[in-house]
């Protein structure tokens, strides 16, 4: 198939290139000139404007957006105009679901297929493969079949649940969710999920850190709780060793895992990171809808404000409980030691 790529950064580039891979024709657009050439370099047709892109495509049209989710609307306010009745606009970045329902109405009124994709794999996904979650009408979605399954990572990604044969396309490592938004509803909780578990693995390698705390000297202070039994935290773990080794056998092994142990490999102190945690908005929609749904979410909550957190979002709080602390007992503040 021959399809128009928008957006030519770590994920929108490598996915050019998988379908190039699979034999599929693409032509290229981005903000950048020389991101574009290094991909015309690699066997792709570049564009140098929107208009062109959509000019070099052949009825019925399909254009794969890979741009931020605070780009989309602009993207799309370009593109609308220049599309024709049949063709497929594809957003295949962290929208906010709820605006996939505006947009695909105002592309159907112009007769245009509008289909949201959550896309999971990040800069690995080239060898790996893209986790894709679809929402739109089905005829669209069967139309683009043979680019999904190109961009998908296939089968052979992980043992088969179940040994009778195919499931559906899921096995294949992409699924129609649901009409408009689903996909990037689906994509919304898959990213909550895992701020819960990047959470889990850094709080739980963080108390293997401190497990020497007993080994340090303290003398006596008012203003800490002392360790009832130092002699029960005298252990110095190697907390790089330990992801290693629970990359292997544990019940906890997973993709996340393997790239802690990565991280930890090449900088066991995590010297080139600050902690400063940004979050995209995922998080955020998807204990939204939680409130909505009235449905219980305390951990992503919990991960989802410990990244508030780590960004000096808790500084007044915190100064305010010394203060107050100061206030009612005199306390003053312990600046260093445990």
């Amino acid at each position: 198939m021959r399809i128009g790529v928008v957006g030519l950064g770590r994920m929108g580039g490598n996915m050019v290139r998988r379908l190039l891979r699979a034999n599929h024709q693409c032509v290229g657009y981005a903000s950048r000139r020389e991101t574009v050439q290094k991909l015309v370099a690699e066997g792709a047709e570049g564009a140098g404007s929107l208009a062109e892109l959509v000019d070099r495509l052949v009825p019925p049209r399909v254009v794969w957006m890979m741009v931020p989710a605070a780009s989309v609307s602009s993207v799309v306010e370009v593109l609308m105009p220049l599309l024709a009745a049949d063709d497929t606009l594809i957003d295949g970045g962290n929208s906010y679901y709820q605006d996939d329902i505006t947009r695909s109405a105002e592309a159907a009124r112009r007769g245009i297929h509008y289909l949201d994709v959550g896309t999971s794999g990040g800069v690995w996904g080239l060898e790996r493969g893209y986790c894709l979650m679809i929402g739109g009408t089905t005829d669209a979605v069967k139309r683009l079949d043979p680019i999904f399954r190109a961009l998908a990572p296939g089968v052979d990604a992980a043992p088969r649940t179940t040994a009778a044969g195919a499931v559906g396309t899921a096995e294949q490592g992409y699924l129609h969710c649901g009409p408009s938004g689903a996909g990037h509803f689906v994509k919304m909780v898959h990213n909550g999920i895992e701020y819960g578990l990047m959470a889990a693995y850094a709080e739980g390698l963080n108390i293997l850190k401190h497990a020497n705390i007993g080994a340090a000297e303290s003398g006596p202070d008012a203003e800490t709780a002392p360790l009832r039994v130092p002699e029960h935290y005298r252990y110095d773990i190697n907390v790089a060793e330990v992801a290693e080794l629970w990359r292997r056998g544990s019940v906890v092994e997973s993709w996340l895992l393997d790239l802690i142990a990565r991280a930890l490999h090449d900088d066991a102190g995590l010297a080139q990171f600050s902690g400063h945690v940004s979050d995209s908005g995922e998080g955020r929609w998807t204990v939204q809808a939680a409130v909505d749904e009235g449905v219980p979410a305390p951990v992503i909550s919990a991960a989802l404000f410990a990244r508030f957190a780590s960004r000096g979002q808790m500084e007044f709080s915190d100064k305010l409980l010394s203060a107050l602390r100061f206030q009612f007992g005199g306390h003053l503040e312990k600046l260093e030691g445990p």
